[in-house]
């Protein structure tokens, strides 16, 4: 009974193949009956048949039951002649069965299911002819190939029914949002969490879902999306969504395309995370970076301010005080850069020595060129980089190549590697003699390039001006 029940018969009533099986079974047999029998406990239940109106008939009565017990195929030339069948009820009564003949139908186990009969209401001596059994058996191997090809698709379906089903209870456990969307990106499926947090019944129509889009927000989110159901490219967005309780949540929401078999978009699956705490502790978080800049930046102007008030009481520190002065400007110019309040951001050296060097050249003047490739610096590098090459533009300014009309500055730079290289050279220049820098301002390049950026320098003097070597390593200038 449990392999009956693993072939689903049910749904194999009057099936088109077993039907044309049963109609070549009673044409090969010139038999006005056919029919596809399985026995069950209390019946036998005709799958296809041909010739009768009946669907079942009690299993005591079964010749099929007899049949299927077998090896070979069973014949009965005259039932009402045969000591088991003459008094079947089959035979005595509607529809008077005399000859009967019947292959057995076996599944792969060796259960026994039924068979493969066909009937006549006249007695035939000598039953049937050898090419008609013959045929009946092979008839009866291609019924169980049906049954079996019905099975294997019910266990396919189970199977396939049964993975879904482990993937929506994965998807519904998921603390994040889960949902997929059709290849021209409409929505067709939110995991539970979804309307859990929009406070809908799991029946609710999900076609309005972007409804819950905030209304500052939802033209372009639209059309983002939209843009990236044009392209089949991923799609990435933070999005204030509104919660059951009214309130709008930052929702991060992602969604990658899913070619089909044609290498087109099939589907789309996506997520949605919850990262409205994130999201407002970055924005305090930056709220507070604006005002400690703000005030850094007050403080460079405020000390500036008292090394020239402080100054004009010892004129004699004048010059010192001036140097001093232009160091604290070229830190307020890196901090600008790296930490800006009114909006100019960069990450590029070749940015910030633009920004450092600013003062000491104008546009188009060529006093300096730079060649290589650019670094990315990160905001801890700015300050001693600002250090290095304010002292270095100064100093060219006093003694080097800015302090003449044909000067140059060549600034090359290579970032390939795990060592960053900056050369400054200077062309143009008078000679500066060889001579090692040891005043404060040479001591605090060193510091910095050493100490701070865990690197090298050198400096080469030639007889048209100062070469200085700068070695880094790529992880100092990057943080």
């Amino acid at each position: 009974m449990q392999v009956l029940a693993s072939y689903g018969l049910d749904t194999l009533e009057d099936d088109p193949e077993l039907m044309a099986i049963t109609d070549l079974a009673g044409r090969l047999c010139n038999a006005p009956v056919a029919l596809v029998s399985l026995v069950e406990k209390e019946r036998q239940r005709f799958l296809a048949r041909q010739g009768v109106e009946e669907r079942e008939t009690p299993r005591p009565t079964s010749f099929c039951a007899h049949t299927m017990l077998r090896a070979t195929p069973m014949e009965i030339e005259d039932a009402s002649q045969h000591p088991d069948f003459k008094e079947n009820a089959l035979v005595t009564g509607m529809p008077y069965i005399r000859f009967y003949a019947g292959a057995p139908l076996i599944s792969q186990e060796g259960a026994p299911l039924g068979a493969l009969c066909v009937i006549d209401t006249e007695p035939r001596p000598g039953g049937l002819t050898d090419l008609q059994r013959d045929s009946l058996q092979v008839l009866a191997r291609a019924v169980m190939r049906r049954l079996v090809a019905q099975r294997f698709s019910l266990k396919a379906a189970e199977e396939i029914q049964a993975r879904g089903q482990r993937l929506e209870d994965l998807a519904n456990s998921m603390p994040d949002i889960a949902f997929s969307a059709t290849a021209d990106g409409s929505f067709d499926y939110f995991n539970r969490r979804w309307y859990e947090f929009v406070g809908l019944d799991e029946s609710a129509d999900i076609a309005r879902s972007t409804q819950y889009i905030h209304p500052d927000q939802y033209d372009a989110v639209m059309a983002e999306w939209n843009k990236a159901v044009a392209a089949g490219a991923p799609f990435a967005d933070e999005v204030r969504y509104r919660r059951a309780d009214g309130e709008y949540r930052w929702m991060l929401i992602r969604a990658l395309p899913l070619d089909g078999s044609d290498g087109k978009v099939d589907r789309w699956f996506g997520t949605m995370t919850d990262i409205d705490d994130g999201h407002r502790l970055s924005e305090e978080r930056d709220v507070l970076a604006r005002e400690l800049s703000h005030r850094i930046k007050n403080i460079f102007a405020v000390v500036s301010g008292l090394v020239a008030l402080r100054s004009r009481r010892f004129p004699e520190a004048k010059e010192f005080a001036t140097d001093l002065t232009g160091t604290i400007h070229a830190l307020g110019r890196a901090h600008d850069f790296v930490r800006p309040i009114d909006g100019r951001n960069s990450d590029s050296l070749r940015g910030l020595l633009r920004e450092l060097l600013a003062p000491y050249t104008e546009e188009g003047d060529g006093l300096i060129e730079m060649i290589g490739e650019d670094c990315k610096i990160g905001h801890r590098a700015a300050t001693p980089l600002a250090l290095v090459f304010h002292e270095l533009a100064t100093n060219c300014a006093k003694y080097g190549a800015f302090s003449v009309v044909d000067g140059k500055v060549i600034l090359s730079m290579d970032c390939d590697g795990e060592t960053v290289a900056i050369d400054w050279r200077e062309t143009g220049g008078p000679a500066p003699g060889n001579q090692e820098g040891r005043g404060f301002g040479s001591k605090l390049v060193k510091m910095a390039v050493e100490s701070q950026l865990r690197g090298s320098i050198e400096r080469i003097w030639h007889d048209n001006g100062l070469e200085v070597q700068i070695r880094i390593p790529a992880e100092s200038i990057a943080i």
